[in-house]
């Protein structure tokens, strides 16, 4: 089984690193010390401009919850025409409401703003009361993937519950591990979970290590 390996950067050095190291996507944040925010626009041009490794850009207008509000949700959708406008393959979304679900308005003009490229439902989807029917209602809207540890504090804690998600998903939409996976664990974590893609910043021997698993 092919395991698609995404790296998740927050400089043009380490995203060409990635590159060279033949990583299969590159998630593009703001400074990952701070749990990720929008890249800027030149970041973003750079990227887009020099790399051959498809591009994917984080778009959130701020660290903190992932409950936004209509000024936030207009940044957020600014932020994406930009990403559009420069050569993104794709961007990486999020919104709740405050009662724990993902915010379907939200969610409407953020995928609509990104059309024709693919979109990503980020790691606000471990804050969701109930994943199994936001997991539904994310394939309605035509997601593309999502970035889970399963709800638990590592990718590798959540395996049980990944694997789960993985087979409720089934070829509808695509389940991206992610929570401090390394060389160490990755194999282990594909083995009990059944992932098909990772997603990392420490990504150098991964793709050996779940080769070897």
């Amino acid at each position: 089984m092919s395991v698609l390996i995404e790296a998740a950067v927050d400089s043009y050095q380490r995203a060409l690193q990635a590159e060279r190291d033949r990583v299969h996507r590159i998630e593009l944040c703001g400074p990952l010390a701070d749990g990720g925010t929008t890249p800027s626009a030149g970041l973003i041009a750079r990227c887009c401009d020099k790399l051959i490794t498809s591009v994917y850009v984080l778009i959130r207008p701020r660290i903190g919850d992932f409950v936004y509000d209509d000024d936030e949700l207009q940044i957020m959708l600014k932020d994406i025409a930009v990403a559009k406008e420069l050569g993104a393959d794709g961007v990486v979304v999020g919104s709740l409401t405050r009662d724990g679900d993902v915010n379907a308005d939200h969610l409407a003009e953020l995928v609509a703003m990104a059309s024709p490229l693919r979109v990503g439902f980020h790691r606000a989807f471990d804050q969701l009361r109930d994943q199994d029917d936001a997991l539904e209602l994310l394939i309605s809207m035509q997601v593309d993937h999502v970035l889970t540890s399963g709800g638990a504090p590592t990718a590798l804690e959540g395996a049980a519950r990944l694997h789960s998600l993985v087979e409720r998903a089934g070829d509808r939409i695509r389940i991206l591990a992610g929570g401090k996976i390394r060389a160490e664990n990755a194999g282990a974590l594909v083995r009990q979970s059944g992932v098909k893609d990772v997603h990392t910043g420490d990504w150098q021997g991964v793709a050996e290590a779940i080769a070897a698993r």
